[in-house]
């Protein structure tokens, strides 16, 4: 235990900090000293380290797991006009951080529980993605497993396109060869959906998939969900769904594309969030519509169609392609943060950590209790649903 009279003093708290994160996180190795007291100044208590209160593990568990925690998160709070961490996230990670130093928390109880992300200089709980439903729906256990290349991310703050493909190759590939020997086994023309968590990779695999079957002489098209989104006005935060879609012209193209019709759709703008269509379904004046031919391989983009009853009976192959959290965070500093530009750094934070607990609960475990195939990239294991193993033979 460390007494209270050596928390007084920033600097070695800071010290000990330094050694007691890096086994949390190995790229703590890659900042110096000065630099990580750079990052820890931002999180300083107006009263020192030693005015941190600490909450027993037991409560902490609780709140984390409790979605109420969540939505109370604010994504942008401000502070003198500008936009800070929500004080509920900086509380968390204060904790952790004193936690850590007094000794009352071990370093095995936090790495369990939460995950820090440098860059962003501040812990995440983690996600839980595979439920004991979703376990048994999947057979118990992994399909195939391959090696975890995806651990030579933990040395570093964020992830480029090329490293992060790189090291999903293999078990990508074993997906592709699935879904050839599906093709084989059903024919064409087939709809398939690939659902995953924000920068988890789904462009990629698309990608190589098109590309696969291109070369194999199929003709291949992919359909964006959100273009049958309603105006942003009507949706009215609702969840994505019947009330939030043109349904009816959802359904029907599906049928159609299904029966090798051509099949003209809404176009979504998101920079005005609103549809080329009105709420009755018509093009609206000056508004052009998409259209798309028919294909061998149709490849329907978004992370709701399998929770639809009346949709999910037409997707021939369901797969959901997960990446873990602190991965994916790496990711999006790269993608969203350093090209696209897209977010305040803070705003970016606080909305990482208020939506992926929601999201996995709403969308991710639902979807892997339903799915033929969930490629788990981090975890570097394909798991394939009994059924589906049976259909194609595969051993």
């Amino acid at each position: 235990m460390i007494g209270t009279s050596r928390l007084r003093s920033p600097l070695p708290f800071s010290e000990i900090l330094f050694e007691r994160m890096i086994p949390i996180n190995a790229a703590i190795k890659k900042l110096a000293l000065y630099e990580f007291r750079y990052a820890l100044e931002n999180l300083y208590p107006e009263a020192g380290w030693d005015s941190v209160e600490l909450d027993k593990e037991a409560e902490i568990e609780r709140v984390i797991s409790q979605r109420n925690f969540y939505e109370a998160i604010q994504t942008k709070p401000r502070e003198k006009d500008r936009i800070v961490l929500d004080e509920s996230i900086a509380r968390l990670t204060r904790m952790l951080f004193a936690g850590l130093v007094r000794g009352e928390y071990s370093q095995a109880w936090v790495t369990k529980h939460f995950y820090f992300d440098v860059r962003g200089f501040y812990f995440l709980p983690r996600t839980i993605y595979f439920t004991e439903a979703g376990l048994a729906h999947l057979g118990g256990k992994p399909f195939r497993c391959f090696e975890p290349r995806q651990k030579q991310f933990e040395n570093v703050q964020d992830i480029g396109y090329w490293d992060f493909m790189e090291a999903n190759a293999e078990i990508d590939q074993a997906l592709i060869e699935c879904i050839q020997k599906l093709i084989g086994v059903q024919g064409t023309p087939i709809l398939i959906t690939l659902a995953g968590p924000t920068a988890a990779g789904k462009t990629e695999i698309v990608e190589r998939l098109l590309d696969t079957f291109e070369k194999m002489g199929k003709k291949t098209t992919t359909i964006e969900m959100d273009n049958f989104l309603l105006d942003r006005d009507f949706r009215d935060n609702k969840a994505m769904g019947k009330e939030t879609t043109h349904f009816k012209l959802f359904k029907r193209s599906l049928l159609e594309i299904l029966q090798g019709k051509k099949i003209t759709i809404p176009r979504y703008d998101s920079l005005s969030a609103s549809s080329s269509h009105d709420l009755e379904g018509n093009l609206r004046p000056g508004c052009f519509p998409l259209e798309i031919e028919p294909a061998d391989i149709i490849f329907l983009e978004g992370n709701f169609p399998f929770q639809m009853e009346e949709i999910a009976g037409l997707i021939g192959l369901k797969i959901v392609y997960l990446t873990d959290d602190p991965v994916r965070l790496k990711r999006k500093w790269k993608r969203d943060i350093d090209y696209r530009k897209n977010y305040d750094p803070a705003h970016f934070r606080n909305r990482f950590f208020k939506t992926q607990f929601q999201r996995a609960e709403d969308v991710y475990r639902p979807q892997i209790e339903k799915c033929d195939i969930v490629v788990d990239t981090t975890g570097a294991a394909l798991w394939v649903t009994p059924e589906l193993v049976d259909i194609l033979g595969l051993d």
